[in-house]
């Protein structure tokens, strides 16, 4: 399995940036793709998650500002940030799992991750 991010950059606040992870596929025992970040010194904390039914998960932080999606015929999951703040400023990182379970924020339950896009907000 592999994960490409990509659409980090720098933004001011209030604007919008939208991120994607290229996947190989949801597959028998892969179900769910997640987005989660690290800002230096602190946690990776998870940000999003969607499972192979759209179901979406989200950190209470973005609620109502970050959007994830997905479009299955490219493999590809999207984050749309919106209303973008300082705080929001790390690397961003997809990942995967076998399902969207309730620690879905949890960075131990996943297993595969892409390399990170950095996200800088100012």
């Amino acid at each position: 399995v592999q994960l490409v991010e990509s659409g980090g950059g720098s933004v001011q606040a209030g604007g919008s940036l939208r991120l994607s992870c290229t996947h190989s596929g949801y597959t028998s025992s892969r179900h769910c793709m997640g987005w989660f970040r690290q800002a230096p010194g602190k946690e990776r904390e998870g940000v999003a998650a969607i499972n192979i039914a759209g179901t979406t998960k989200y950190a209470d932080s973005v609620k109502g500002r970050f959007t994830i999606s997905q479009d299955s015929a490219k493999n590809t999951v999207y984050l749309q940030m919106n209303s973008l703040k300082p705080e929001d400023t790390a690397m961003y990182y997809c990942a995967t799992d076998k399902r969207l379970g309730d620690m879905w924020y949890e960075a131990f339950v996943y297993d595969t991750w892409g390399q990170g896009t950095q996200v800088t907000v100012s």
